[in-house]
C-alpha cells in the first residue's frame, strides 16, 4: 500500500522539466529530436533494402535497417543459411513499416525474388550469361532455377544437336542466356543453345573456309532418314547419302549407323556456298571391283545372295560391292518369258554362271539355266516329242492367235486358237482355257532348230465333220437352238454341239412371227460344207414348200420383149416387131 500511494504521489511534471531534459529549452529539445530523426534510415514500405541481423529467436530474425524499431523475419526464411548469426548482412522486403501492433514486418523470401527478377531482368538487357540448376523435366523442355525463378529451357534451346533423353540433365548446373521474359504471367525463357552457336560460329568458319573435296573429317551423326544421314562437322551439316555407305547395298542407314556415332568421312562435293555438302565413307576403303579375283572369268561358277528383283531381272551380290544382273531370259531354258519373282526373291542363295564381264565398267551379266542342260538338246527329244505323240502341260500364257503350253521346264508350244476345238468357234483362247490349266495336246510339228513346237487339242479326236455330213445331209431336218443374233442372221446350236447358221428370213414361222433367241425349233439342213466346216439351215423350209422351191432365173430384155408381143394384139405387131429388131441389134 505504501510503494502505490509513492507511485501516486511522484511529481511526473517534475521529472519532465527537470529530470531527463533537465537544462534543455523546448527549441533545444526539438532540434535534438530532429537531430535523432536523421539518424534513422528513411524506408519504403514494397522496396528491398539491406539490414543486420541483431538477434535470432526460435521463432524470428531480428534484423535492423537503420529505421526506429527492428524489424522480424521468420527463421523458415534462412533454412537456406544454417550457419546465421548475428551481425550477418540480409536482404529484405518491406511490407509494412507499422502493422497493427506496430511493428515492422520483413520479408527475405520476397527480397530474393525481388532481387532474382532484377537480375534476370539486368542479364537480358546486357546478355549476360547465367548459371541455373536444372530442377525437373517438362513437356517440351527443363526447368531451370535462376535466382530462385522457375525459367522454361526448350529442348530445341538445349544443344545445336536434337536431344532425345532430356532427364540426363536434371540435377546439373547450366549456362544459359535469357532470351525472352513475359511480365504479365512471371514467365522466364532461358536457352542453351545461343552460348553453343556463337562458340561453333568460329570453328564453322574455319571449317568451312579450308573445306575442299577429298578432304578426310571427324563427324557426328546427329539425325538419320531413310535416305542417308546428317553428320554434324562442328557447326556444319553434311549429307551422308546411304549409297555413299557402302560398297554393298544397304536398306536402311541404321544397318551399320547408330545415331550420336563418331564417324570418319570424305567430302565429295559441295555448292559454291557451302550450304550443302556431299559426304562419303564408303570412298575411305578400296572399291571391291579392283579385289575381285583374276580368276573369274566368262564360265566362272559365282554363288551370293540376291540383293534385288526388278521386272528384267534380279541382281546378285557375290560380295559386297560386286553385283551381278540375271536377266529373266537367263533363268530359265523356257522361251516364254515370266515374271522374274516365279523363280527367285530377295535374300536367296544362288548360284549362277558368268556370262560377261567388264571389269573397267564393273558390269557382269549372270545366268541360272546355264547349270542345267538345254532341253532342246537332249538326245531323246525327237522321239519324245515326234509327230503323233501325246502329252500334258500347263497353260502359260494366252495371245489373240493361240496359247503358249509349257510340257516341261524349257519346252514350250503353241496351240493355235483353230486347233482348240473341231465343232466350237472359238474367238480368242480365253474362251476355252485359262493360264494355269492343264491341257492335253497332240504335236503337229517339231523344228528343233528353231526351238518351236506346234500343238493341237483337237486333234486327240477325229474329225467329226467326216461323220456330220452323212448326219446333216441336204433336206435333213434336226432340233436346233438359237444362239444369238445380229444383222447377217443367227447362229443355231444343233446336235452333236456343232453350230449352223440361218438368214433372218428363214426363222419365220407358220404363224408369221420369227423365232427368237433361245427358242428351240425344227431346222432344215439347206447346205453342207465340210471344208468349211459350215451349215446352212432354215426353220421356214420345215412348214413352207415355197421355201424350197428354186428361185426363177430373171428374163434379159428380149425375152422380155418376145413374152410381151405374145401378149401383144395384132394391131400393136408392127411397132413391137420394129422394137424386137431394134433391140436385138443392141444385144
Amino acid at each position: 500500500m505504501a510503494e502505490e500511494q509513492a507511485i501516486q504521489d511522484f511529481d511526473w511534471g517534475e521529472l519532465e522539466s527537470g529530470g531527463f531534459g533537465e537544462g534543455y529549452s523546448k527549441d533545444e529539445m526539438e532540434k535534438m529530436a530532429a537531430a535523432y530523426d536523421q539518424t534513422l534510415s528513411t524506408i519504403e514500405e514494397k522496396e528491398v533494402i539491406s539490414g543486420t541481423v541483431v538477434g535470432i529467436t526460435d521463432r524470428d530474425v531480428i534484423v535492423n535497417i537503420g529505421f526506429k524499431s527492428d524489424g522480424l523475419v521468420s527463421t523458415s526464411e534462412f533454412r537456406d543459411i544454417p550457419e546465421l548469426k548475428i551481425g550477418d548482412q540480409v536482404d529484405v522486403f518491406v511490407e509494412e513499416q507499422e502493422d497493427s501492433n506496430g511493428q515492422l514486418i520483413l520479408s527475405r523470401r520476397k527480397a530474393k525474388i525481388v532481387k532474382a527478377w532484377e537480375n534476370i531482368q539486368n542479364a537480358y538487357e546486357h546478355d549476360e550469361v547465367i548459371e541455373g540448376v536444372v530442377k525437373r523435366r517438362t513437356k517440351g523442355g527443363l526447368i531451370v532455377d535462376v535466382y530462385g525463378v522457375e525459367a522454361f529451357l526448350p529442348g530445341s534451346q538445349i544443344d545445336v544437336k536434337p536431344i532425345r533423353d532430356f532427364d540426363v540433365f536434371v540435377g546439373k548446373k547450366m549456362e544459359v542466356k535469357v532470351v525472352k521474359i513475359n511480365y504479365a504471367n512471371d514467365n522466364v525463357v532461358v536457352s542453351h543453345k545461343v552460348l553453343i552457336e556463337k562458340d561453333l560460329e568460329k570453328q564453322k568458319a574455319e571449317i568451312l573456309n579450308n573445306l575442299e573435296k577429298g578432304q578426310v573429317l571427324e563427324g557426328v551423326i546427329k539425325n538419320m532418314t531413310n535416305f542417308g544421314v546428317f553428320i554434324d562437322l562442328g557447326g556444319v551439316d553434311g549429307l551422308l547419302h546411304i549409297t555413299d555407305i557402302s560398297w554393298g547395298r544397304i536398306n536402311h542407314p541404321e544397318e551399320m549407323l547408330q545415331l550420336d556415332q563418331k564417324v570418319n568421312i570424305v567430302v565429295l562435293d559441295f555448292d559454291d556456298d557451302k550450304k550443302r555438302i556431299s559426304l562419303g565413307m564408303k570412298q575411305l576403303t578400296p572399291h571391291p571391283w579392283d579385289s575381285l579375283a583374276a580368276e573369274m572369268q566368262v564360265g566362272s561358277k559365282v554363288a551370293g545372295k540376291i540383293v534385288n528383283v526388278a521386272d528384267y531381272g534380279a541382281f546378285l551380290e557375290i560380295m559386297p560391292g560386286v553385283e551381278g544382273l540375271i536377266h529373266v531370259s537367263e533363268m530359265s531354258w523356257s522361251q516364254h518369258l515370266r515374271n522374274p519373282q516365279d523363280f527367285i526373291k530377295v535374300g536367296d542363295e544362288v548360284e549362277a554362271v558368268v556370262l560377261t564381264l567388264d571389269r573397267d565398267e564393273r558390269k557382269m551379266s549372270l545366268g541360272i539355266k546355264q547349270l542345267s542342260e538345254d532341253p532342246w538338246t537332249k538326245q531323246d527329244l525327237l522321239q519324245k516329242y515326234a509327230v503323233g505323240t501325246r502329252h500334258s502341260g500347263i497353260v502359260r500364257n494366252l495371245t489373240n492367235f493361240g496359247l503358249f503350253l509349257e510340257l516341261e521346264e524349257g519346252i514350250d508350244g503353241l496351240v493355235h486358237v483353230s486347233d482348240l476345238s473341231w465343232t466350237r468357234k472359238i474367238k480368242h483362247p480365253s474362251e476355252f482355257v485359262k493360264v494355269g490349266d492343264e491341257l492335253e495336246v497332240q504335236v503337229l510339228e517339231l523344228d528343233v532348230d528353231n526351238r518351236r513346237l506346234a500343238l493341237s487339242h483337237k486333234h486327240l479326236e477325229e474329225n467329226p465333220w467326216d461323220t456330220f455330213e452323212d448326219v446333216f445331209s441336204s433336206g435333213s431336218v434336226h432340233k436346233g437352238t438359237i444362239l444369238g443374233k445380229n444383222d447377217k442372221g443367227a447362229t443355231i446350236e444343233l446336235p452333236y454341239g456343232i453350230e449352223g447358221f440361218s438368214s433372218l428370213k428363214n426363222l419365220a414361222k407358220e404363224d408369221g412371227s420369227k423365232a427368237e433367241v433361245g427358242e428351240a425349233v425344227d431346222f432344215k439342213v439347206l447346205e453342207f460344207h465340210k471344208d468349211e466346216k459350215r451349215i446352212i439351215v432354215s426353220h421356214k423350209s420345215v412348214w413352207s414348200a415355197e421355201a424350197d422351191k428354186p428361185k426363177k432365173p430373171k428374163k434379159s430384155g428380149v425375152a422380155k420383149v418376145n413374152a410381151d408381143v405374145e401378149k401383144s394384139t395384132l394391131g400393136e405387131l408392127d411397132a413391137l416387131a420394129e422394137l424386137k429388131k431394134k433391140m436385138e441389134g443392141g444385144n
